[in-house]
């Protein structure tokens, strides 16, 4: 079936405005113009904007969902099942926060009491947001939909113990890195093998998977990209290659 774009606007939900400038982006050209000069949008253009609409939800950017949809690798039906997932964890995530909600007027009312972890728990979406919004484009395109969906449900499922375990493992490996910068360490040496370990153990906080070609990868991505290099230079120049190093060295002898 062909809609011209104000049926397709009035079917999607997406105003006209927007497939218009959909269109000039290059994101979702209609399958032609007639001799009107009006837009016309076939099935393929309708299952596009169904994508993209999806990835719009989950909060991913146009540019990185032209990027996405551009992939000669793209496979519909995974990039479907990857979005039941993500919608799936963001449907636990809100039950989480009606449940946690519903305790805390009972417990306003008398009627109950709430232990401290119950009290935070399903505020993880923030954290999650946040990572996708610094992070998301590239981790995506390194590791896929999946993987990073799968990881943020994760992470969303944390309880407050986990949440501050795991940003103390991240404080004690940045203050690690630190030291050893400042005293010359080898990144092969004792302490570049400890922390290596140890980020790989942060790691398993919020990942489903783990290969030391992702964690090679990951470490690579911190020298390379400039949003995480700052993040670990911070305070002390040289800490994002020097734990590169140090996973490298660790990788060949575990």
């Amino acid at each position: 079936m062909e809609y011209s774009i104000q049926k397709l606007a009035a079917l999607s939900g997406v105003t006209t405005r927007t497939l218009r400038y959909y269109d000039q982006i290059g994101l979702l050209k209609p399958l032609r113009v007639s001799s009107s000069g009006y837009r016309i949008y076939g099935p393929e253009q309708v299952d596009r904007l169904q994508q993209i609409l999806f990835y719009r939800e989950l909060g991913v950017s146009l540019e990185e969902i032209d990027r996405i949809l551009s992939r000669p690798d793209y496979d519909r039906r995974q990039a479907l099942e990857s979005h039941r997932q993500a919608l799936l964890a963001r449907r636990q995530q809100l039950d989480v926060l009606i449940d946690n909600l519903t305790k805390t007027i009972e417990q306003e009312d008398g009627e109950r009491i709430m232990s401290d972890k119950e009290k935070f728990a399903g505020f993880m979406k923030q954290k999650v947001e946040e990572n996708e919004a610094k992070y998301g484009s590239e981790i995506r395109r390194k590791y896929g939909d999946k993987a990073i969906d799968e990881s943020n449900a994760k992470m969303m499922g944390m309880g407050k113990g986990q949440y501050d375990a795991m940003q103390q493992m991240a404080a004690e490996i940045c203050a690690g890195l630190e030291q050893a910068v400042k005293a010359g360490l080898d990144p092969a040496g004792e302490e570049g093998q400890r922390l290596a370990a140890l980020h790989k153990q942060w790691l398993g906080f919020t990942w489903n998977f783990y290969s030391k070609e992702a964690h090679g990868g990951l470490v690579e991505m911190y020298v390379l990209d400039e949003r995480f290099k700052a993040y670990y230079d911070g305070n002390v120049e040289g800490c994002a290659q020097w734990l590169r190093d140090a996973v490298k060295a660790w990788l060949e002898n575990c």
